[in-house]
């Protein structure tokens, strides 16, 4: 599919043995967060105390956290050199996610963005929240022609405004004789069905299974029709599959697809024909279902939330929640002398 369509292939994990057998199948770039930053260094401890071996010690906070992802960063950006391309934006870049903590804190986030860029404004993509704020501080990364990938995000009007802002990023920084970077905008597919599976037990008679794992689906193409209608110029990205349908279902798309090693699994089972169906729309009995539901209302409409809502919403609870409890919580309670 990626072969011979618009798609790109990004690596939904930072465990090094997966990374090598995805590069092997196609894989462009990397996503990571600080739940797969933890995780790698929790799978492989051996392989990577080498690299975590100069932390000092006595580090603390968020710049112990901080020194544990950019070593994890820089380490992958190395390995992801094989399939870098310095024509091609989508390709040899990886993500460095801000702390789930601050996503309401517009300086903090922005702040810390500008130090992860130091890094590598060329290969590492600044990864903030599609909060209000996350959005704010993503066109002033933009303006700068850094990468910036919008995440934490889950429905038309989280995306729609992060595409907005990027665009508005993307113009000032050509307006400053500044090369625009990698601008894309998450949309979470599978972190929206898992949501509204529960929100439709407790609350519809109507909804079906069939109907909730097509929701993120039926967003994210929306999405799609709207970004290309309105010209925006950064790249949808869908995340946090739960299925190779997830994929299949948006093939032939101008995106750049974070694939996790499960996903990539499925996909490598399927048996096709392989078709193009960016374009063919959830059936509007489908649609008309889900819309019986207020929480799919917010993630469908275009006006269905304000920025001021964003953070607010029950998958970016969910998510943030994680990120900070199996992520960033982690790697502050590691010790850095049992690297």
């Amino acid at each position: 599919m990626t072969a011979n369509t618009d798609s790109i292939y990004w690596h939904d994990s930072a465990i090094v043995d997966e990374l090598e057998v995805a590069i092997g199948n196609g894989a462009k770039g990397v996503t990571t967060n600080p739940f797969l930053v933890a995780s790698t260094i929790n799978a492989r401890p051996d392989y990577w105390a080498p690299y975590l071996a100069d932390i000092p010690d006595d580090l603390e906070g968020t710049e112990k956290v901080e020194a544990f992802v950019k070593r994890v960063t820089l380490h992958i950006k190395d390995i992801l050199d094989q399939v870098y391309d310095e024509h091609d934006v989508r390709t040899g870049r990886l993500c460095a996610q801000t702390n789930p903590n601050t996503t309401g804190n517009y300086d903090e986030i922005l702040n810390q963005a500008m130090r992860y860029a130091q890094w590598d404004p060329k290969r590492v993509c600044l990864k903030v929240p599609a909060t209000r704020s996350g959005i704010m501080a993503a066109e002033e990364l933009s303006a700068k022609g850094y990468n910036v990938v919008v995440t934490v995000s889950f429905t038309v009007p989280q995306v729609l405004a992060a595409g907005a802002a990027l665009q508005r990023g993307i113009e000032r920084a050509r307006e400053d004789s500044i090369e625009p970077g990698l601008n894309c905008a998450v949309l979470m597919v599978g972190r929206l069905d898992d949501y509204l599976r529960d929100v439709a037990q407790d609350t519809s008679d109507v909804v079906t299974e069939s109907d909730i794992i097509q929701s993120g689906t039926a967003c994210i193409k929306k999405a799609y029709t709207i970004f290309n209608e309105r010209g925006y110029e950064a790249f949808l990205m869908p995340a946090g599959c739960r299925g190779a349908y997830h994929i299949t279902e948006l093939a032939g798309a101008k995106m750049v697809m974070s694939i996790a090693p499960k996903i990539a699994d499925e996909l490598a089972k399927f048996e096709g024909p392989f078709k193009e169906r960016i374009n063919v729309p959830v059936d509007q009995d489908v649609i008309d279902r889900l819309l019986t539901m207020p929480e799919f209302v917010k993630a469908y409409n275009e006006d269905g939330m304000t920025p001021e809502q964003f953070i607010t919403f029950g998958s970016t609870n969910r998510t943030t929640d994680q990120f900070i409890n199996d992520g960033w919580g982690v790697l502050l309670a590691h010790k850095v002398g049992d690297k």
